[in-house]
């Protein structure tokens, strides 16, 4: 066993680096200014490469979006995306018909499986002041055994997902927000259970150990991070926000990666100076080859092919909207419509 628990620490960059069962984890964080009212930045475009824009220009970019920010109409195979939304909203709409309207700590989990086409737009409903967007999205794999598995989107509306509130011997709170697990430690009748994950997710698999949490600490506050439960697990915590945060006892300026040896508990320390907010992402290696190309992953290049032979000759079932870039109407109220129609509003749940 390693002498120290912390494996690994890199400054973050643009995407974050991942471990297997993870492809892939972004956080975006745009300064919006105001809207127009087609639910675009209401300032000149200008020196901007529309269409491909990730230029942060002003604190922000377009990306693919030529009027309203985001990502129009795309395909994925193979493997899921969990998208976190802490400010802001993002409007989905996809090939099976169905959309969304979600943000302020909601989080959408899209199983994408034998093939889904779906846009993430991010209207900008606020004429009167700035619109700022924060969120992750994160990849994650799919086994062989469920790469072609039926699509599949769940919500989980920020009211609903369970929060552990933890305070240290001085007072200082820890907050987790657990979208997938949670804590060992916090593994008791008072807890909250944690959330099911989509049926055909390597997250559904008990032994998978699969863990996604948000975690803020106040300034000063210490807690410790218990050790895995399945043997195997990998852990990355990526320390996005703050001054220095103190891991088994090694300072660590942020923002940094910090891979962790999952099989023991590791004190995290914040600073005096801040508050200190991460992401951890954790689960027991799927250990499959990998074979990606663009927004397909698969596990040989055979299966890209094929992959892209499909999306070329069926589209993954077409797209119903007008147009490639579909935004919901200017009310703020956040919904889902599910394939078949089924209407799901916060309040539901």
């Amino acid at each position: 066993m390693s002498a120290s628990p912390v494996l690994n620490a890199q400054r973050l960059g643009f995407p974050w680096p991942t471990i297997d069962p993870f492809l892939f984890c972004v956080h975006h964080d745009d300064a919006y200014p105001r809207g127009n009212a087609a639910m675009g930045p209401d300032t000149a475009l200008a020196g901007r490469e529309i269409g491909q824009d990730f230029s942060r220009k002003d604190g922000w970019s377009m990306y693919h979006g030529e009027v309203v920010p985001g990502f129009p109409a795309h395909p994925h195979r193979g493997f899921e995306t969990v998208t976190i939304v802490r400010q802001g909203l993002i409007d989905h709409a996809d090939s099976l018909g169905a959309a969304a309207r979600f943000g302020g700590g909601d989080v959408q989990w899209l199983t994408a499986g034998a093939g889904i086409v779906h846009a993430e737009m991010f209207p900008l409903l606020r004429a009167d002041a700035p619109n700022p967007l924060e969120l992750f999205q994160i990849w994650l794999n799919l086994p062989a055994a469920s790469k072609m598995a039926t699509p599949h989107f769940t919500m989980f509306w920020s009211e609903a997902i369970p929060r552990l509130r933890l305070h240290d011997a001085a007072g200082r709170e820890t907050e987790i927000a657990c979208i997938a697990g949670r804590p060992e430690s916090a593994a008791d009748d008072a807890a909250p259970a944690p959330l099911a994950p989509p049926p055909d997710s390597w997250a559904a698999q008990a032994d998978a150990d699969v863990a996604i949490w948000t975690l803020r600490m106040a300034p000063g506050a210490r807690w410790t991070l218990p050790a895995a439960r399945a043997t195997g697990t990998r852990r990355m915590l990526y320390f996005f926000k703050g001054g220095v945060l103190s891991a088994a006892g090694q300072a660590i300026e942020g923002p940094a990666a910090i891979e962790l040896d999952a099989r023991v508990a590791v004190e995290l320390a914040n600073g005096d100076g801040a508050e200190a907010e991460c992401l951890l992402l954790q689960g027991r290696p799927i250990g499959e080859p990998v074979a990606q190309y663009g927004p397909f992953v698969m596990n040989t290049q055979a299966e890209i092919m094929q992959a892209m032979q499909d999306y070329r000759r069926t589209q993954f079932g077409g797209w119903p909207w007008p147009d490639a870039a579909p935004v919901h109407g200017r009310e703020p109220g956040r919904f889902a419509r599910h394939p078949g129609g089924r209407q799901e509003k916060p309040a539901d749940r």
